[in-house]
């Protein structure tokens, strides 16, 4: 089985939480932070009140708040804000808006010879939304160079990104080699940002041939940025830029305010189905 890349490095360990429950909406820009005084916050479970606090009060590792629940009206307050979720099996909810922040631009990604070869003669075939689950369930498997594979993909989690495909607003991109699945990746689309999750390839630069084709279609779509979240080397190599939260959460901002491009999606550039 071939290797893969997580858009995510493993977690970074963070200090044991003490503090509150929000009090306040999300970033308004009148909020004075104090960072000697910067404390946790604590999320209620399976309560009405979706509200995060402000993202720029996270953690020097970039954690944001602990607990609540995967419910997929809470995890669109989470993107609508700039915050994702993750964490281990066994821990509570985490949630993180990290600094520096990941950002590939669709008209940005680097495409070598190898890679443009392959996209011409590699015998792939994309396809978009025909097997979410199964690209989840890929992402989260161990892989040959990387044991840990995508473990913080834990079974909740899968079935709340699941909820979301349903309602028409995460999606997958599958690349097929000879009639199997061969690598892919999936995440979320909000107005025009879309929030990478994960990638996996079983055959070697499988990941990589979907992840061209989303961007050449988002692209088309006027999207404005493909959200990778963590820096690595691997998506830097793929031209992953970095930038400030604030910069990134102003970004976010005017891409939220296009409409949704919700339902099952179908791709007329790149060659995608």
């Amino acid at each position: 089985m071939g290797g893969g890349h997580c858009l995510r490095p493993p977690l970074p360990p963070h200090p044991p939480p003490q503090g509150r429950a929000p009090e306040a909406p999300l970033w308004e820009e009148e909020i004075v932070l104090v960072p000697s005084l910067l404390t946790m916050f604590f999320l209620a479970q399976d309560s009405r009140d979706l509200r995060f606090p402000d993202p720029r009060l996270a953690s020097p590792e970039g954690l944001v708040a602990v607990g609540g629940d995967l419910r997929p009206e809470r995890l669109i307050a989470a993107y609508q804000r700039g915050i994702f979720p993750w964490f281990n099996d066994g821990q509570p909810v985490l949630w993180w808006s990290p600094e520096p922040r990941a950002v590939l631009f669709p008209d940005g990604v680097r495409v070598t010879r190898s890679l443009a070869k392959r996209l011409r003669n590699g015998g792939f075939q994309v396809t978009t939304d025909t097997c979410f689950r199964a690209v989840m369930e890929g992402c989260a498997a161990p892989r040959r160079d990387d044991p840990e594979g995508g473990t913080w993909i834990v079974g909740a989690m899968i079935e709340s990104y699941c909820a979301l495909h349903h309602l028409g607003l995460a999606h997958s991109i599958e690349c097929w080699h000879a009639g199997e699945l061969a690598g892919g990746l999936y995440g979320i689309a909000l107005g025009r940002a879309f929030f990478g999750e994960s990638m996996f390839s079983r055959v070697p630069d499988a990941s990589k041939v979907a992840l061209v084709h989303l961007a050449r279609q988002l692209a088309a779509w006027e999207f404005h940025f493909i959200d990778c979240q963590l820096p690595t080397p691997h998506l830097a190599s793929l031209g992953a830029v970095e930038m400030s939260r604030r910069d990134y959460l102003r970004r976010l901002k005017v891409a939220l305010a296009a409409p949704d491009r919700i339902g099952r999606w179908r791709f007329d550039v790149g060659g995608g189905g």
